[in-house]
């Protein structure tokens, strides 16, 4: 590969982080060239069908950012590659508590200064080939999957299925679903060759959307002219669909159609593989780095830790010359998934939920690190299958993946046995979390859910976890044990049993069960990457999914506990469930909640609350803030948070931990 830089700018306005001094960010391009026979491009679905250059190798290119030390010897010599979730820098948003953004120069965007401060090279390379322009996303560049894999052949075509969520005032959408994602345009603007149904629940019967009521097109105009009104058009588009009456809020609409011209999208994964080899390994003037690496690790978040994962299983955690390429790897908030890099995949769209995208094929066996067997199918594997280069793993995940992801999969065959987990993986469970914690969060609102969004602050356990991983792979220090829910300690429990122990909260809805998984047929041309849809669902054959076991007041007790969930305010769920007119009653796509303590005896008697109230917990706000401090400090003693984290714990504490919190107690 070759890389080029093409910009150098000043970050944080120069500050000095520590040791490493001050940093600065590097903008470019990386040019790949990949062999489509060799062995390590095999699991690439469509690979065969890349048009080549006059060379035989398939080229492609994508953008790449590097933040590192300005007096590179003053760095720790270690590689922080960030997958970047649908093109977007997020690492220094989790492990910084920084400001969002995709081009990083502010003191803002450098937050707390975490990773600078530990020396760290952060590194951003495109690996999504599906994202449009926009925003400041990352973009790789792919070929399209052509008949015989010539350059002149015809694209391939084949059916696309994409669902949609009704929302008010919505009647056009493009056909991948995302504004930010390119659509597999359609062959044919027939109506009649594609169909568009609809449904309340993911299991709910599909309801044909009669042809004359929506059409291949899209909307253009919306000025007003002369006072006859807005001037807009409709204009046909076979990358668009457009209901005139709109999408009825709260509906699944599912589209299946002919498209063409898929991308070869696995080739994202070479991309990763042959950047971070080029960047630890390449002696030559073109590498920026060059002779200042000695450790590479890597982390994702919900998708990229999907990605993270099928990187691991499909074995580019190997170069081309056998070389490990992470160390390390910190795949987060995964769930049981992996990549969908099927043949018309949308890498985009969410794994699937219990209500949205519940068919996305980012689920499938292995789930677990360790050996495990199919009882579907017979078929024994892991994610771990190859001991030279696998990395070290530490996998973290928050109440939600329990629910929606499939998480207890993990670290259970596909009965629900507890697994043994490899001596080479970490597990942590952040007890009471939900999928996407806000390190900046302010208070807490519903949206279309019944219950505010949960609050609980984890952002700490980011660094302390990375600085874990570097004194695993660096000192052959081992980290704390695995902490997950299992079944021999009873704290894994099966949706009967749950509902034995959550608390009769007046007014509060339950979940009828966490995301179900039966086993779902996609035709024999599966296994080669081509789906049938919609799959056919065989409801008698199902993986057993599993959920934490709670205490009294609806808390999870398994797992890492932050300190605001082992002192705490509310009842904190991974869950939260859509509110009437918005698919009522299903959970809602990855969010948590929060179910507030009444704030005195008087309040919870009036209300019939089961669960102490503030006031009975705690005698003052000083003694709030002590729980806090001695539960930060316990944590920190294991080595879940680190000592700034725990003077940041018991500080938020101080107003009980407003504004997430809103408690009516001097």
């Amino acid at each position: 590969m070759r890389l080029e830089i093409g910009q150098t700018l000043v970050f944080a306005e120069g500050r000095p982080f520590g040791a490493a001094g001050a940093y600065e960010l590097l903008l470019g391009r990386a040019y790949y060239e990949v062999d489509p026979a060799a062995p390590e491009q095999a699991s690439i679905v469509d690979i065969a069908l890349a048009p080549p250059g006059a060379d035989g190798l398939v080229h492609f290119a994508g953008d790449v950012a590097i933040l590192r030390p300005l007096d590179p010897s003053r760095g720790n010599r270690r590689l922080f590659f960030d997958w970047g979730n649908r093109g977007n820098k997020r690492a220094l948003q989790y492990f910084n508590d920084a400001a969002p953004g995709n081009l990083p120069l502010s003191r803002a965007q450098a937050g707390n200064g975490f990773l600078m401060r530990r020396g760290y090279t952060v590194v951003w390379g495109a690996w999504q080939g599906d994202l449009l322009p926009g925003d400041g996303r990352m973009l790789l560049d792919l070929p399209v999957a052509r008949r015989g894999g010539a350059a002149d052949g015809p694209p391939v075509t084949g059916q696309v299925r994409t669902e949609f969520i009704g929302r008010p005032g919505v009647f056009t959408q493009p056909l991948s679903g995302w504004a930010s994602t390119r659509s597999h345009s359609a062959v044919s603007l027939d109506r009649r060759r594609a169909s568009l149904t609809r449904r309340r629940y993911a299991g709910s019967p599909r309801e044909p959307v009669p042809p004359d009521q929506w059409r291949f097109a899209r909307t253009e105009g919306g000025v007003g002219l002369d006072m006859q009104g807005a001037d807009v058009a409709l204009v046909p588009s076979r990358e668009n669909l457009h209901i005139p009456a709109g999408f009825q809020p709260g509906w699944i609409y599912e589209l299946i159609y002919e498209a063409e011209a898929p991308l070869v999208l696995g080739l994202g994964h070479a991309a990763v593989r042959d950047l971070v080899s080029f960047l630890r390994h390449d002696d030559g003037d073109g590498n920026p780095l060059r002779g200042g690496i000695d450790f590479a690790y890597g982390w994702g978040r919900s998708q990229t830790g999907r990605a993270i994962r099928d990187f691991i299983h499909r074995g580019f955690n190997a170069d081309a010359q056998g070389r490990p390429v992470f160390d390390g790897l910190l795949p987060h908030v995964a769930g049981a998934g992996r990549l969908n890099t099927n043949r018309f995949a949308n890498l985009t769209v969410a794994a699937g939920q219990q209500y949205e995208d519940h068919f996305n094929p980012a689920d499938s066996f292995p789930f677990a690190y360790a050996p495990c067997t199919d009882h579907i199918t017979g078929r024994t594997d892991a994610i771990l299958t190859r001991p030279a280069t696998d990395p070290k793993v530490i996998h973290t995940q928050t109440a939600t993946e329990y629910w929606q992801r499939r998480g207890s999969l993990v670290h259970t065959d596909t009965e629900g046995h507890d697994l043994p987990i490899p001596p080479g993986v970490r597990i942590y469970a952040w007890a009471g979390s939900q999928h996407a914690a806000d390190p900046n969060m302010g208070a807490p609102a519903k949206g279309i859910c019944q219950q505010l969004g949960n609050v609980l602050a984890t952002s700490a356990l980011f660094r302390a976890v990375l600085d874990m991983l570097d004194r695993w792979v660096t000192e052959g220090v081992p980290p704390p044990p695995s902490a997950v829910p299992t079944r021999a300690d009873g704290t894994l429990v099966a949706m009967a049993d749950w509902r034995l122990q959550f608390p009769a909260i007046p007014g509060v809805m339950t979940p009828f069960g966490p995301s179900d998984f039966p086993a779902w047929d996609y035709g024999p041309e599966a296994a080669q990457g081509v789906l049938r849809e919609p799959p056919v669902v065989d409801a008698s054959r199902r993986y057993a999914v599993l959920v934490p076991a709670v205490d009294g007041d609806g808390n999870e007790l398994a797992g890492v506990r932050v300190p605001m969930l082992a002192a705490p305010l509310g009842t904190y769920t991974g869950w939260n469930l859509r509110a009437r007119g918005h698919g009522h009653g299903a959970m809602h796509e990855f969010s948590g909640g929060t179910i507030p303590f009444a704030d005195t005896a008087e309040e919870r008697a009036i209300t019939s609350d089961p669960r102490p109230a503030v006031a009975e917990r705690y005698a003052d706000r000083a003694a709030y803030v002590a729980a806090i401090a001695a539960y930060a400090a316990a944590l920190s003693r294991v080595g879940f948070l680190l000592a700034e984290d725990v003077a940041r714990a018991e500080a938020a504490a101080a107003d009980w931990h407003a504004p997430r919190h809103k408690v009516e107690l001097p």
